[in-house]
């Protein structure tokens, strides 16, 4: 390592942190992101956490304020077992998308270690929370602290006022549904914490003011004699509702003849907490890379600056080297590629490119090779990509070359695998569209949507899954969640897998055929 001259005192000298310490090393670590780097982030609560309280948020999906549900209790026994015994390792951090933005800092982090995660998270992480247009669109990072104050303080209510089973049922169910609880291209509502309490008290004072045990007593049969007139087709019923609605839990919310108040501000709830993290599931590479960027640069200029010792940088280039450490394709480690390491490659790439383009990247990238201005490049990425399409617009032969990155063809009726491009001059499309791909929701997630139910017959509910290139579902897991399902509808459910090329069914399942095998 170089020598340089110490133009600043150091921020600390030991490995043990202390308040004065933290405080010194954040104002520092500001002055670079704000100055050399023009981030815009929300202000910054860091709090500083034990292990245990790390694992307790681990299970609780990262939220400071969460409602009680034992599959929480079951993953935090899961985790917490497999801690101590050293077969799973902790985040140096945890970040909260809120404004202002949340960062949990483990108190068994050296000051070293603090100092890098505070870069990555209250800088990096938080700069993408603010900017980013996805998390812009769907989340209010003003509002989801309150709103979840109010979700469990109402789930709470409930327990006392139905018994914990009646809701924790309601939540198993809406729990397993959450995949399918998020709206894709609909414009979030925003939160309103007041709002939401005015809307519930009205809820269940209507229940309150209408209920009569009276009803219970008469005859059911009517139903049956409903004259023909209201059977409507199809076509007709599919304007009245909307069909298809791929959010099942807001259909199910919106339209189940059977919940009560209650039962579906709970589906709301899960539905908005689904929605929020929707985003994040959109945005791994690019959020875990700047944030990782951000950090490497950052605790470079603090080096330069002579502000920490060459200790402390080499400790945080080791841990910078856990982070990205990307095992090799036939590496019995291997699980695919590492997001830390795909998001900090290219934005490293895209530096270079603005700064010492080649002449390929003068061919592939005419718009910012060798503008010189790569934050203002980076800057604009981050806030306007997601996954997929940074990957399709920002990812090089030269990177290609470097990760050896290549494609590959699977059949699900060939016993093997098939090359179908490498990062040569002819594959490098190939492999970035194909990679792109691999990221995009869109093709990864299953589309799964209700088509139909006859509300005014015999209510029950189709649903339709849209196969794409041979993926259907794990049938254990699917028939139980049909199950789940009818539990919130009421009626019998019916699911069926139709191919996206040929409209083929592939196959076709009820509740009701489930419950007589049961």
């Amino acid at each position: 390592m170089e020598k340089r001259s110490k133009h600043l005192p150091l921020l600390f000298t030991s490995s043990d942190w202390n308040f004065d310490d933290l405080s010194r090393a954040y104002d520092a670590i500001r002055e670079i992101a704000v100055n050399e780097l023009r981030l815009d982030f929300y202000p910054n609560q860091i709090e500083v956490i034990s292990s245990e309280q790390m694992l307790d948020a681990y299970s609780s999906i990262g939220m400071p304020l969460m409602y009680q549900h034992w599959s929480f209790g079951k993953h935090f026994v899961h985790e917490s077992n497999l801690y101590r015994k050293g077969r799973m390792g902790l985040a140096y951090e945890l970040v909260i998308n809120s404004n202002p933005c949340i960062t949990y800092l483990m108190e068994e982090n050296t000051m070293a270690l603090q100092t890098l995660v505070i870069a990555h998270a209250s800088f990096g992480h938080n700069h993408f929370f603010k900017n980013n247009y996805l998390f812009q669109q769907w989340t209010d990072a003003g509002a989801i602290l309150p709103y979840m104050e109010f979700a469990k303080s109402f789930i709470a209510r409930c327990e006392e006022r139905y018994s914990p089973a009646a809701v924790e049922a309601v939540l198993d169910a809406a729990h397993a549904l959450m995949p399918q609880a998020v709206f894709r291209y609909r414009r979030r509502p925003r939160l309103s914490v007041e709002r939401e309490r005015a809307r519930i008290r009205e809820r269940l004072e209507h229940e309150e003011r209408t209920f009569s045990d009276l009803w219970r007593t008469l005859p059911q049969a009517a139903e049956a004699e409903a004259p023909r007139e209201v059977q409507t087709d199809m076509s007709e019923r599919q304007s009245a509702i909307e069909y298809p609605e791929e959010n099942l839990l807001y259909f199910l919310e919106k339209n189940s003849p059977v919940l009560k108040p209650w039962q579906r501000e709970i589906l709301r709830i899960v539905r908005v907490i689904a929605q929020y993290f929707y985003p994040q599931r959109q945005t791994k590479v690019m959020n875990e890379g700047c944030a990782t960027f951000v950090h490497y640069t950052i605790m470079n200029s603090l080096y330069d600056k002579g502000q920490i010792s060459e200790g402390t940088m080499l400790e945080v280039l080791q841990n910078h080297s856990n982070v990205v450490f990307q095992p090799h394709f036939d590496d019995p480690r291997y699980g695919g590629l590492n997001p830390y390491t795909l998001g900090f490659n290219m934005m490293r790439d895209i530096q270079r490119i603005c700064t010492e383009p080649t002449a390929e990247d003068r061919d592939w990238f005419p718009d910012f090779a060798g503008n010189g201005d790569w934050c203002g490049t980076l800057l604009d990425a981050w806030a306007t990509h997601r996954d997929e399409s940074f990957i399709r617009q920002f990812l090089s032969p030269a990177l290609i070359r470097d990760m050896r990155l290549f494609s590959l063809q699977e059949e699900s009726s060939d016993p093997y695998y098939e090359v179908m491009a490498i990062h040569d001059e002819r594959g490098y499309e190939r492999v970035r569209s194909s990679l792109a791909n691999s990221y995009d929701v869109g093709m990864t997630q299953p589309d799964i949507q209700a088509v139909d139910a006859d509300l005014k017959g015999d209510r029950k509910l189709r649903i339709k899954h849209t196969v794409h290139n041979g993926a259907t579902l794990v049938e254990e897991t699917r028939n139980e969640t049909i199950r789940y399902i009818q539990r919130l509808w009421g009626h019998e459910v019916s699911l069926v897998g139709v191919d996206a090329q040929t409209d083929k069914v592939l196959y076709e399942v009820s509740s009701k055929e489930l419950g007589e095998k049961a």
